[in-house]
């Protein structure tokens, strides 16, 4: 089993520049290793139509779900107060310093640069700010990194991945830009882009 790493797609259908599905297929094929799917709000069946659907275009083992019900796959991102479930490989949790990460693989630490998503949502902690933050398991950048630049400066801060919703989703082709930039100073420092072993947060 391996953790996200590299560049990891968060969905978000509406500001997709296209269908949920053939925009994750084309970030996918530009570059991304990881995808979450998102989407809480749909109904249980359409979300679960929908996770099948992705996993056609996904590498195997490769989409995570965000919640705590992995909708027949086996990897679940958790939000900071959702029950860690049973029977489940890969997990995942949104930190932010304070939450429990028992039973947890890695974490994704937000806001690192100030995003359009959530406009306000913040202060963003900078690359530097989020490393500072000491997280027990591999963690990855989320928030604001959209450019080659931040993708670089998160990869040296010491981020297993960058996770990245709106850039990619409104140009889906941008996933080969931020991919190669993380992986070009991820080497730099000694580590490889797109996947890494499981940590010790079980």
């Amino acid at each position: 089993m391996v953790i996200p790493g590299g560049l990891v797609v968060l969905t978000d259908r509406r500001s997709a520049s296209g269908p949920l599905v053939r925009v994750v297929e084309e970030a996918v094929r530009s570059g991304a290793a990881w995808v979450v799917l998102r989407e809480r709000d749909l109904p249980y069946d359409r979300r679960t139509a929908l996770a099948e659907r992705l996993r056609t275009v996904v590498p195997p083992g490769r989409l995570i779900v965000a919640g705590p019900d992995p909708l027949g796959g086996d990897a679940v991102h958790l939000a900071g107060a959702d029950p860690l479930p049973a029977g489940v490989s890969l997990v995942g949790r949104s930190w932010h310093g304070a939450e429990d990460l028992s039973g947890v693989d890695y974490v994704t630490v937000s806001p690192v640069y100030p995003t359009v998503s959530k406009p306000g949502y913040g202060p963003a902690l900078g690359a530097s700010g989020a490393a500072a933050l000491g997280a027990p398991v591999p963690w990855l950048a989320l928030g604001g990194v959209d450019s080659p630049q931040r993708a670089g400066e998160c990869a040296a801060a010491g981020a297993a991945g960058i996770a990245v919703m709106g850039a990619v989703m409104r140009a889906p082709a941008l996933a080969g830009e931020l991919s190669e930039a993380f992986g070009r100073a991820a080497g730099r420092t000694g580590r490889v882009g797109g996947a890494a072993p499981v940590g010790s947060g079980r």
